[in-house]
Parts: structure tokens; sequence; C-alpha cells
């Protein structure tokens, strides 16, 4: 196995020092990678409709709706995928599904 060490992936890196084949050789973390910004359509929570039952929370396949203190935040844009199931999940209608408008123009 090539033991040169690992660098960060990032539009800056030269071919020449990323591990050969896309070897991993070492752990990595989603908070590394941002992959929400893909997404075209978008959660919006409405706190003041929220009675945090949390029901939303083990649905979301990727862990993007923080709790703090057993109490529900806002969205984690930076991994949300906007696939909506938080939204069917919700019987209050706290979460609005919409067209993301970063997507636009």
């Amino acid at each position: 196995m090539d033991k040169r060490k690992t660098c960060n992936i990032d539009p800056q890196v030269n071919w020449k020092n990323i591990s050969p084949g896309g070897a991993i050789t070492q752990s990595g973390s989603a908070d590394l990678f941002k992959t929400g910004d893909w997404r075209t359509m978008i959660p919006v929570f409405k706190e003041d409709k929220c009675k945090q039952c949390l029901l939303c929370v083990p649905v979301c396949p990727d862990s993007s709706i923080p709790v703090v203190n057993k109490k529900r935040l806002d969205f984690d844009y930076d991994h949300c995928k906007g696939c909506g199931i938080c939204a069917k999940a919700c019987p209050f209608g706290a979460i609005d599904f919409i067209k993301d408008e970063k997507q636009e123009g």
C-alpha cells in the first residue's frame, strides 16, 4: 500500500498529491463534505407551528435536523439533500417543502 500522506481534496489540489486509485487511507467524516448543494427542493422550518414532537428527526436520512437539549433546531442545510421525508413525517405542518431558490437563475 502507498504510504504517502493523504490530503484534503479541494479545487486547488494537484492530482499527483492524491493517493493512487482513490484509495482510502484514513477515516472520514460527513462534516468534511458539504453535500447539500445539489438539492432542488428545500425544507423550511416553521418554528411557530412546531410542537417539538421530534418525529422528523429519526426519518432524516442525512441527520440534517439538529436537536439540542431535547429541542429541534433549524435544518443543517450544508448536508440536507432536500428529499422531503421530514415534511411528510411532520403531523403539525411545521415544515414547508419548497423550490430551493439558490438553484434558480
